[in-house]
Parts: C-alpha cells; sequence; structure tokens
C-alpha cells in the first residue's frame, strides 16, 4: 500500500472521531469552506516557499497541501482512486490541448 493509499484510510478513519482530539474530525467539524479556505493557505505558502527558493519549506509545504486536499477530498466523498483514474485519462493527452477541451466542454455547457 502506498502513502497515499495509508493518508486516504488514516482520513477517513479520523473523520468520525472527537475533534478534540483529531485534527481532521476537527477540520470535518468545521466544514468544506473551512477545508477549502485551509488548503487554498497551505497553497499560497507553497508557493510563497517556491518563490524563496527554500526547497525544504517547499517540501513541507508541498505535504500540507496534499494533505489539506486528501482531507477536502474526502469530506466531498471523493476518493484517490477517481483522481487517480482522471490523472490515467489524461495521460498522453497535451495539456494544452486537455485545457483547451475542457474549455470547449464548459462553452457547450453554457450555450
Amino acid at each position: 500500500m502506498d502513502t497515499l493509499t495509508r493518508l486516504e484510510e488514516t482520513i477517513a478513519a479520523r473523520k468520525g472521531a472527537d475533534p478534540s482530539t483529531s485534527y481532521v474530525a476537527q477540520l470535518h467539524a468545521r466544514g468544506t469552506p473551512i477545508i477549502a479556505r485551509k488548503l487554498g493557505e497551505e497553497a499560497v505558502e507553497a508557493v510563497v516557499a517556491a518563490l524563496a527558493e527554500d526547497r525544504d519549506e517547499l517540501v513541507g509545504e508541498a505535504a500540507d497541501v496534499i494533505f489539506h486536499l486528501m482531507v477536502l477530498l474526502n469530506n466531498k466523498e471523493i476518493t484517490l482512486a477517481e483522481v487517480m483514474a482522471e490523472l490515467d485519462r489524461r495521460e498522453g493527452v497535451s495539456g494544452i490541448d486537455e485545457k483547451a477541451s475542457r474549455s470547449a466542454n464548459s462553452a457547450k455547457g453554457a450555450a
């Protein structure tokens, strides 16, 4: 079992724990807006570390981003397998082409 799968299982197990003893439970108790905001804060901190060229800080902030993304995915009942399947679907497709297809699909939905 890989690290992300273990993390996903740990987050799922702690979701219903006592918020006074579990950070994951505390985040879930506070709801999606708080979890999303925390993910955004961690992403900004990762950007700052990258721009400061602080490699060690960036490694730590990247771990925080991944952790909080996993908590948000769990909160929204999205599995890691779903995200990995989407990445697999995109494999071999130019990033430019993939983004263009999303824009085209969004435009169809708006019409």
